[in-house]
């Protein structure tokens, strides 16, 4: 995608609009800009499917993602709906892994993101605003597993009850 000053511009204000950058300042909102573009998915396109090779991170602006894991038996099971502020792929920022998942768009949606090679340019340039990034994407993981944590909780919890 092209960098643009229009797609700079566009990119600023879907920040703005994100709960988790709301710390962040106008300068480091124009570091990451520069780093970062925003990508529009039409209802039913996918973003990325479980086994591709992780480059990149994004942030839902608008619309509705949903994530589905392959079951034992080949079936996609949804295991979570993402909508505007939620992130997706943080892990492809940290270990370069392949992807866990497939993610769908359910209907038109708009996101932020930021590739793996953008995040080392920026972090080269600005390490103070790169650690400040990673802090946000460790907390970001860390409330996704207290999530996951709490459901498989449940989940045993009900289980229990079956035998």
């Amino acid at each position: 995608m092209e960098h643009n000053q229009e797609t700079e511009e566009d990119t600023r204000n879907f920040l703005l609009n994100l709960p988790i950058f709301n710390s962040f300042d106008v300068e480091e909102l124009d570091i990451m800009t520069k780093h970062m573009s925003y990508i529009q998915l039409k209802r039913g396109e996918y973003l990325f499917v479980e086994g591709d090779r992780g480059t990149f991170m994004g942030f839902v602006v608008n619309g509705v993602l949903e994530v589905l894991k392959k079951s034992e038996n080949g079936e996609n099971i949804t295991i979570a709906r993402l909508t505007k502020g939620s992130s997706i792929g943080e892990m492809a920022l940290i270990d370069k892994s392949t992807r866990s998942a497939t993610v769908i768009a359910k209907q038109a949606t708009t996101m932020v993101t930021m590739t793996d090679k953008g995040f080392s340019l920026l972090t080269e340039k600005s390490p103070q605003l790169g650690i400040k990034i990673i802090q946000k994407i460790a907390r970001l993981l860390s409330l996704n597993m207290r999530r996951t944590s709490s459901k498989l909780a449940d989940l045993m919890n009900n289980n229990d009850h079956l035998g």
